[in-house]
């Protein structure tokens, strides 16, 4: 376990680049700046991250296991069964809650503004998909390779999703119309076979 130190040194340099992204695209943060700006000398830096790209995939990888939490608590809570269309939505769900819970780090992981943060959350929940993808493959078998799958998912749903927010629907309504989406494609055998 880290030191108590070291955790509100990291919470602070995180902090600090979410704040900075209010001001200024990812790509044009120095360290420097970040470190003026947490207050915290580079030798402090540098004795925890590489680089500032790697201070933002632990933001990440922070946020990657909120979501987590988050999808285990939505089976414990609506899936008792297992079922693996519902598993699917709990994913979704789980994403969708962490995307908008976490705002202000996301709304600036787009491609015109911060392509390094865009590229780094469609890597994340591409890989996050795919491990779910695996996981159900004995339930609901891929219909075709794992990564044509997994970007049809990804990419499209992604696609829909941002078509929302342009359009500024609810969170809630979001969600209801994503997860509709979600179940209809896997029921459908479009993309997948269920061996239940």
């Amino acid at each position: 376990m880290e030191d108590k130190r070291i955790i509100k040194t990291k919470k602070n340099l995180k902090n600090t680049l979410i704040s900075l992204l209010d001001k200024k695209p990812f790509e044009q943060i120095t360290v420097t700046e970040l470190c003026q700006a947490a207050e915290t000398s580079r030798i402090t830096f540098y004795t925890h991250y590489n680089d500032k790209y790697e201070l933002a995939d632990e933001i990440f990888q922070d946020m990657l296991a909120i979501a987590e939490d988050t999808y285990y608590h939505l089976q414990a809570t609506n899936n008792p069964n297992s079922d693996p269309v519902t598993s699917y939505c709990n994913v979704l769900d789980s994403i969708l809650d962490l995307y908008y819970g976490a705002a202000p780090f996301f709304i600036h992981a787009v491609p015109g503004e911060s392509p390094y943060l865009y590229f780094s959350f469609c890597r994340y929940f591409s890989q996050r998909v795919e491990q779910h993808i695996k996981r159900e493959s004995k339930s609901l078998a891929p219909k075709y390779s794992l990564k044509k799958v997994t970007n049809f998912l990804c990419n499209g749903l992604w696609g829909f999703i941002s078509e929302c927010h342009a359009e500024q629907c609810p969170l809630e309504e979001v969600k209801a119309e994503t997860r509709i989406l979600l179940a209809n494609i896997l029921k459908s055998n479009i993309l997948t076979i269920n061996l239940k």
